[in-house]
C-alpha cells in the first residue's frame, strides 16, 4: 500500500494552528509559575525595584511636591537623570538573570528543539515566560509602589510643614512611565538571549549551562603579584579619597577599581599561597574543605564578584553621602533659626525703622528684643580657641563678640530655653557645640572696663552664630551689663518669635528693606527668617539626598539578587558535596557548620572592602562638609553607624533567604 502525502485544507490549518497557540500558552504559563517559584529572590526583586520606581515617578507628576517651593521644580530633572542610570542598573539585572536562566535551562530547550520545536519558536516561549513573570512583577510593583509613593510624599510635605491626608491612588502618568520604563528594559534584556537561542546549536544549547566565565589571568605566579600588588592600590586609593583634592580623589577612585578587579581576580592564587606557608592552620577544621570551594568558584566568577564589590561601594558611599548631606542641611538650617525673625545690622548708625514698620503691619509677633553686640579689648578668649581647637575654627571677628546679661536672659526665654542665674564677677559662653569641650578646659580670665571677670558657665543651644552680624561667630561672652555700659556696638539685632511661621512673601518684602539698606556703603545686614531656613533645608534634601537613597536602594537590591542568584545556582554541586561528605563520616551538625562558613565568607568577600573603603571616606566627607560641627544624630559616627545599618539590613534579607532555600536543599536528611 502506499501512502499520500495530503496536504490539510485551510480550517485544519486554523484549528492546528489554535491547538499549537494553546499548547504554547499553556507551556509558557507553566513554565513562568516555575520561575517565580525558583527564582523567589529575583521575582521579588522586581517587585521591589518596580515599587521604587513608580514611587519616584510619582514625585516627578505630584503637583503638590512639585510646587512646594521654586527648587522642588527641579525635582523631575534630578528623578530623570537618576532613573537613566536606575535603567541601566535594572537592565543588567534583567539580563543577567535571564542569560543565567537560559545557562540553567539550556539542555531543557535543547530538548525542544530535538524534538521538533523550531529556534524562533523557543525563542518566543522563553521570551513569553519572562514578560509573564514581568507583568506580574509589574502590576504588584505598582500597586506596592502607590503606597510607597503616599509614604514619600508625607515625608516630603512633613519637611516642608505642610499639612496632608493620606490616599491610596494610583497616577496615571507615573504608573505609565514606570511601564514605559519596564517594557524597554524587558525588551532590550531579552532581545540578546531571543538572538542567541535562534543562533544556538543543539549541541551549544545542552552543554551552555557548563560553560564558565573565562579565567582572565592564567599564570598562577602572576596570579600572586596581582593579589599582592591589589592590596597595596586599595590602601592607597581610600589614603588619596581622603585627600580632599579633585585630582586625588579621581587618582584614588582608579587605584580602588583596580584593587576590586585584581583581587577578586586573583584571589584564587593569592589566598592559597598563604596556606602554603601555613599548612597547620591549612589542614585545621574545615579550612581546606572551605577555601578550595571559595577559591574554585571565584576562579570562574572572579569578574562579577569584583563587579559586585565596586557596586557595593558605590552604594555605601551613596547612602553616606546622603546622610551626610542631610544631616548638614537640616544643621544649618537649626543653627540659623533659632528664632522665627532675626535682622542684624552692622553700620555707623544701624536703623531697623523700614524693618519694624513692615512687621508692626504684616506679621504677627509674640516676643522680640532688639539689643547690641560689642567686642571686647583684647583676644585672650579668642587666642586660646584658636590655639587649642583641633577642629575647624576661623573666626571673622578679630576680638571677642560680648553680650548683655540682661539681654542673654530675654533671648533664652524667648527661645524656651532654661533661665540662668548671674554668678557676681563672671561670664557665661555661648559656643557652638563643637568648641564645648575645648572651653571646659579653659580658665580664662578676661578684663572689660577695668573689671576682671572669670569664666562661668557654658551653653550650646542654637543661637544665630554663623556670621559677624549675628550673635558673635561661633562663640560670644555673655557679661554683666554694667561692664558694657558707654561702650559702643560692633552691631544690632532684632530678634522675634512670631504667631505664625514668616510666609515666602513677607520674607521676600523683607529682603526688598534688606536690598535697599545694601546700597548704602556704610552698612552690612543679616537676615533669616525660621519657615525660609527649613524651606531652604529641606529642598536640598528633596533634590540632592532623595535621588541618593534611591539609587542606593536599586543597587544595593539589584547587586544582592545577583550575587544570591548565583550562590543558589549552586545548589547541586553542593548537594553532591555534602552527600559525599556523608558517606566519609561528617555528621549532620559538621555539614552545617560548614555550610555557615562557606555561606558567611562568600556573602561577606564583596561586602567587606567596601567597607574599609567607605567608613573612612564618610567619616572624612562629615567632618569636611559639616566644618565638625554636626551634632546628635548627624554625627559622623551616627551617620556611619546609620549607613552601614540600612546597608546590611537590606544584605541580610537576601543571605537569609539564600541560606535557609540553599540548607533545605543541599543538605541530606
Amino acid at each position: 500500500m502506499t501512502l499520500s502525502k495530503s496536504h490539510p485544507s485551510h480550517a485544519s490549518s486554523g484549528i492546528q494552528s489554535k491547538s499549537d497557540h494553546a499548547l504554547f500558552t499553556k507551556l509558557s504559563l507553566r513554565n513562568a509559575r516555575r520561575q517565580a517559584r525558583d527564582y523567589l529572590v529575583y521575582f521579588v526583586t522586581m517587585i521591589l525595584v518596580v515599587a521604587l520606581m513608580y514611587a519616584f515617578n510619582g514625585l516627578i507628576f505630584s503637583d503638590e511636591v512639585r510646587f512646594l517651593s521654586e527648587n522642588t521644580a527641579q525635582l523631575p530633572l534630578v528623578i530623570a537623570l537618576a532613573s537613566i542610570v536606575v535603567i541601566r542598573i535594572i537592565c543588567w539585572l534583567v539580563s543577567y538573570t535571564t542569560t543565567f536562566m537560559l545557562s540553567r535551562r539550556s539542555r531543557e530547550f535543547g530538548t525542544y528543539i530535538l524534538i521538533g520545536l523550531e529556534n524562533g519558536q523557543v525563542a518566543r516561549l522563553f521570551l513569553l515566560e519572562n514578560l509573564i513573570v514581568g507583568g506580574f512583577s509589574l502590576i504588584a510593583g505598582i500597586l506596592l509602589g502607590s503606597f510607597l509613593f503616599q509614604a514619600m510624599r508625607a515625608m516630603i510635605l512633613t519637611m516642608f510643614g505642610t499639612p496632608y491626608r493620606l490616599a491610596f491612588s494610583v497616577s496615571p502618568p507615573a504608573a505609565l512611565l514606570t511601564i514605559a520604563y519596564f517594557v524597554f528594559i524587558y525588551l532590550l534584556a531579552q532581545r540578546k538571549c531571543r538572538k542567541r537561542i535562534r543562533s544556538m546549536k543543539i549541541y551549544e544549547l545542552i552543554y551552555f549551562e557548563k560553560v564558565n566565565e573565562e579565567i582572565v589571568i592564567q599564570a598562577s605566579k602572576k596570579r600572586r603579584r596581582i593579589f599582592t600588588a591589589s592590596i597595596v592600590l586599595g590602601i592607597l586609593g581610600t589614603l588619596l579619597l581622603l585627600m580632599g583634592n579633585l585630582l586625588f580623589g579621581i587618582l584614588g577612585a582608579g587605584c580602588i577599581i583596580a584593587f576590586l578587579y585584581g583581587f577578586f581576580l586573583s584571589f584564587a592564587s593569592g589566598v592559597p599561597a598563604y596556606f602554603e606557608k601555613r599548612p597547620a592552620k591549612k589542614y585545621s577544621g574545615h579550612t581546606l574543605l572551605v577555601f578550595r570551594t571559595l577559591t574554585a568558584k571565584l576562579a570562574s566568577i572572579g569578574i562579577l564578584m569584583a563587579t559586585i564589590s565596586l557596586l557595593f561601594t558605590v552604594v555605601l558611599i551613596s547612602e553616606g553621602s546622603g546622610q551626610c548631606f542631610n544631616a548638614l542641611f537640616w544643621e544649618r538650617a537649626a543653627q540659623n533659626s533659632a528664632f522665627d525673625l532675626f535682622i542684624g545690622i552692622k553700620g555707623k548708625e544701624p536703623d531697623f525703622t523700614d524693618y519694624l514698620e513692615y512687621i508692626e503691619a504684616n506679621i504677627s509677633v509674640k516676643a522680640s528684643r532688639t539689643y547690641d553686640v560689642y567686642l571686647s579689648d583684647d583676644t585672650r578668649f579668642l587666642d586660646y580657641l584658636q590655639a587649642n581647637v583641633k577642629y575647624y575654627f576661623q573666626t571673622t571677628y578679630d576680638k571677642d563678640s560680648l553680650m548683655k546679661f540682661s539681654d542673654y536672659a530675654a533671648l533664652r526665654e524667648m527661645m524656651g530655653c532654661s533661665p540662668v542665674t548671674p554668678v557676681p564677677g563672671t561670664y557665661l559662653i555661648h559656643c557652638m557645640p563643637h568648641l564645648e569641650e575645648p572651653i571646659q578646659n579653659s580658665d580664662i580670665l578676661i578684663q572689660i572696663g577695668g573689671r576682671t571677670l572669670t569664666a562661668g558657665g557654658i551653653y550650646t543651644e542654637n543661637f544665630n552664630q554663623k556670621w559677624d552680624t549675628t550673635n558673635g561667630h561661633m562663640y560670644i561672652l555673655v557679661v554683666p551689663d554694667e561692664v558694657l555700659e558707654n561702650r559702643s556696638a560692633d552691631h544690632r539685632i532684632y530678634a522675634a518669635m512670631t504667631e505664625e511661621p514668616v510666609s515666602k512673601a513677607q520674607f521676600e518684602e523683607l529682603e526688598a528693606i534688606e536690598a535697599r539698606h545694601a546700597d548704602m556703603t556704610d552698612i552690612h545686614s543679616t537676615l533669616y527668617a525660621k519657615s525660609q531656613e527649613e524651606t531652604e533645608a529641606a529642598d536640598q534634601t528633596v533634590l540632592f539626598a532623595f535621588p541618593l537613597y534611591y539609587l542606593a536602594l536599586i543597587l544595593t537590591m539589584t547587586t544582592a539578587a545577583i550575587l544570591t542568584i548565583q550562590q543558589l545556582s549552586e545548589s547541586e554541586r553542593y548537594r553532591r558535596q555534602f552527600a559525599l561528605l556523608r558517606k566519609l563520616g561528617m555528621d549532620r551538625r559538621e555539614m552545617e557548620k560548614t555550610l555557615r562558613k562557606q555561606f558567611t565568607i562568600y556573602y561577606a568577600m564583596p561586602a567587606l572592602p567596601p567597607v574599609l573603603i567607605s567608613v573612612p571616606f564618610v567619616f572624612y566627607l562629615g567632618n569636611s562638609i559639616g566644618d565638625n560641627m554636626l551634632i546628635g544624630t548627624g554625627r559622623p559616627p551616627v551617620i556611619v553607624l546609620g549607613m552601614l545599618a540600612l546597608f546590611f539590613c537590606i544584605y541580610a534579607i537576601y543571605i537569609v533567604l539564600a541560606y535557609t532555600g540553599l540548607k533545605r536543599d543541599v543538605l541530606p536528611d
